[in-house]
């Protein structure tokens, strides 16, 4: 669907040169004449259930282009009878709460997009939008927005500058831009779009809506310089830091970021984990330079979840190659624009001390109608380790109908080190197809060859890999009226996986239900039983065990707060049959989180794990195992009180024990038998303490103040005690690794 907003926009210029139409007031308040000559749009369909069907509550939105910004505009009806569901959120933060959401796609190319929510309580969400309905919120914008309420409904405004992201530049003076518009009611679950399509779907940031606009531009020049001071009680000793973030936005077409020693984000703390698998632990980045513009770098690649990438920012900075701290990031640099119908990116970052690496990007795309190519060359320098690592990659998307998605990438790494040179090569494809009347199917393919090397810069749980998916999938929406259920979607995949050395990891089969109900809620089950085959990586190269057929059953349950409860809960519970003991000696797991909402501002939240594992199998050198009877106990808790719109104070509690007692050793022999040995594996234990008490204060967009006390630590025994979890996770509490105080402050000047 194309709809002309430049026409009616030029008819009313003199309305948009106006002082009304500059100054549009972003107060919540939707005034008819600030609004003169926008688009009114009132066709809202439910996509939640994927019905299609008219919404149950009236929803009308304007859409305006201003020099100022894109503009919007939602008018929610919403009667008294309707429950409105209402939370004061941090940024980014996740809430059943009633909400709208505007997602642009500025080139309308369908590569690239952004998604900015406001919800009831004039909090917020943004994201960056890739393959077309991957979410990453570690960036934030700087964007205008506000809501009021009244007994009819409740309405917003937004106003997104145009500097806000890159766009291409255009000839003709007219800008295509892709839109959808949508609107949660949280206490039925009822998402109603425009157009009617869901982030769920195949095809979700291509079947936008396309909108032509005047090619307004902008400019930006912002520095945010920050400094942080450290005092730590337990070390004796204190650290000062500063440094500066800086982006230039002349226009559109072109985008320079910089850093100089950028904050790796010492409030915002990751979360506590213990990991004693083959495969690393993903985390986010919200360090402001790496989010900013990013998403035109992550490319997705080497596994059918969202965290595999070619460029993982947390590897700039991350652990030395001395293993001995962090990177030292001296300055780095990012630029991003348009020439001659390509889009185009180059990244570049220098870790300044003896140990410290540079890594280089350069991108380049071109987008045609319904295909699009891009390709992306990544260096790594590791002076200390005498290597040098070189990635190139070549990507495709072709959506030649609405039916039809294909995408695929292909990799090749190019890695020497101390005068070895190791190459090889990978590749993946995606095709999704609808059938329509609910119906889908999906293909994935994936290859990753035995010596291809993306780490050096890039996420890749593993190589020497080859993965082929099948998933037919079916979504029920007319369920009947006094069903508790709106919806059902089910999937059906079978899958194999195998090894380039020949290896057969496992055939899998899964059966999954996912279901919307109309208390607002939602429900997730999945069954997925693996055949009997081998487990390649857990001994590190020493070996490839076989292992038996394995299960995983998981259920997950939303209960929102209903008929004014301050209540709400979360409800986790799996099996985990992986290790050698077979299908009855599977892992069991609990997770409960039940939330207490004193006000919209004031939140108490506690989620407590357990999980009993009588089989866990771990590595313990060589080719030598140990299977383990261990028991956890984790707990994640908190408060968060929202004082007022610019001042919030967070608490939170992560503490977590272990307790894992020798059941029986095991050897790899050459066949890949597990044989029982009688040798000594001692029994451990794990103690974690993650607590902080956070005080922010806003003091302008993008601008603020923390003051933040942190206390941590964390504890790993071996020998055999009789102690059990329970003592292990009061324990934890004890623990005084360091005790910090942070004080950091950062301010951001636009020129």
């Amino acid at each position: 669907m194309r709809t002309n907003l430049f026409t009616s926009l030029l008819a009313a210029s003199a309305a948009i040169a106006s002082p009304c139409a500059y100054g549009l007031e972003i107060d919540g308040r939707i005034d008819p004449e600030e609004w003169r000559g926008a688009q009114r749009i009132d066709d809202f369909r439910l996509t939640q259930p994927l019905s299609r069907a008219a919404a149950s509550q009236p929803t009308e939105a304007w859409l305006l282009a201003t020099p100022g910004g894109l503009a919007v505009a939602f008018r929610n009806h919403q009667p008294a009878g309707v429950p409105r569901l209402r939370q004061h959120t941090q940024r980014d933060g996740n809430a059943t709460v009633d909400r709208v959401n505007l997602y642009v796609d500025f080139d309308g190319d369908g590569r690239a997009g952004y998604n900015f929510t406001v919800t009831l309580a004039n909090s917020i969400v943004d994201t960056t939008i890739t393959s077309e309905n991957q979410f990453n919120d570690d960036w934030d914008g700087d964007w205008r927005h506000a809501t009021s309420e009244d007994d009819g409904g409740w309405s917003a405004e937004m106003l997104i500058p145009w500097h806000i992201a890159p766009m291409r530049d255009v000839a003709d003076g007219t800008r295509t831009l892709g839109i959808e518009l949508d609107r949660v009611i949280a206490s039925t679950g009822e998402r109603t779009s425009w157009p009617a399509v869901h982030y769920t779907e195949a095809r979700f940031l291509s079947a936008f809506n396309r909108v032509e606009v005047p090619a307004y531009s902008q400019s930006l020049l912002a520095i945010t310089p920050y400094v942080v001071g450290v005092g730590d009680a337990v070390g004796h000793d204190g650290d000062f830091d500063a440094g500066a973030d800086l982006f230039w936005k002349p226009s559109g077409k072109f985008q320079l970021s910089a850093t100089i020693n950028p904050d790796f984000g010492q409030v915002e703390s990751d979360e506590l984990t213990v990991n004693f698998s083959a495969t690393e632990t993903f985390f986010s980045d919200k360090r402001p330079f790496f989010t900013e513009n990013q998403g035109f770098f992550d490319v997705p690649f080497g596994s059918y979840n969202t965290n595999s990438r070619l460029i993982y920012t947390r590897r700039v900075g991350g652990r030395t190659d001395d293993g001995l701290g962090s990177g030292d990031v001296t300055a780095a640099l990012k630029l991003n624009g348009s020439a001659g119908g390509y889009n185009y990116g180059l990244f570049a970052a220098n870790e300044g001390d003896e140990v410290g690496r540079d890594f280089y990007a350069v991108r380049a795309t071109r987008d045609f109608a319904g295909f699009g190519l891009g390709a992306m060359v990544t260096r790594v320098d590791r002076p200390f380790l005498d290597r040098q690592a070189d990635v190139y990659e070549f990507d495709q998307r072709w959506t030649p109908n609405p039916q039809w998605a294909i995408r695929g990438t292909l990799v090749a790494s190019d890695v020497e080190q101390s005068g070895r040179t190791l190459r090889d090569s990978g590749g993946q494809i995606r095709i999704d197809y609808d059938m329509g009347g609910g119906w889908r199917q999906q293909l994935y393919g994936l290859h990753l060859g035995k010596d291809l090397q993306l780490n050096d810069f890039g996420y890749l749980e593993r190589n020497n890999f080859n993965y082929l998916r099948y998933d037919l999938g079916r979504r029920v929406t007319d369920l009947p009226a006094d069903s508790a259920y709106a919806s059902h979607d089910w999937h059906y995949a079978a899958s194999r996986r195998y090894s380039d050395d020949g290896v057969h990891i496992a055939d899998a089969f899964a059966i999954t239900r996912r279901g919307e109900l109309r208390d607002g809620g939602n429900e997730f089950a999945e069954v997925a039983l693996w055949t009997a085959g081998h487990d390649d990586l857990i001994t590190r190269g020493n070996g490839v065990l076989r292992v038996p057929s394995r299960l995983f059953v998981n259920y997950e349950r939303l209960l929102p707060r209903q008929n004014g409860s301050p209540w709400s809960l979360a409800i986790e519970a799996g099996y985990s049959a992986d290790g050698l003991g077979g299908i009855d000696e599977g892992e069991t797991q609990l997770y409960l989180e039940p939330n207490y909402q004193f006000s919209d501002r004031l939140i108490l939240f506690a989620g407590v794990e357990y999980t009993h594992a009588p089989d866990w199998l771990l590595w313990r050198g060589g080719n030598r195992l140990g299977a383990f009877r261990a028991d956890s106990l984790v707990l994640d808790a908190g408060l968060q009180w929202f004082i007022d719109d610019k001042q919030e104070l967070r608490v939170r509690l992560e503490t977590i024990g272990l307790d894992a007692r020798l059941k029986q050793a095991y050897r790899v022999d050459a066949g890949g038998r597990p044989l029982a040995v009688d040798e000594a594996i001692p029994d451990f234990r794990v103690r974690n303490l993650g607590f902080q008490i956070r005080y922010r204060y806003e003091l302008a967009p993008l601008s603020y103040l923390y003051i933040a006390y942190v206390r941590g630590g964390e504890m790993f025994e071996e020998g055999r005690m009789e102690r059990g979890v329970g003592r292990e996770f009061r324990d934890a509490f004890d623990l005084r690794d360091s005790e910090q105080l942070l004080v950091k402050l950062s301010y951001r000047f636009e020129i």
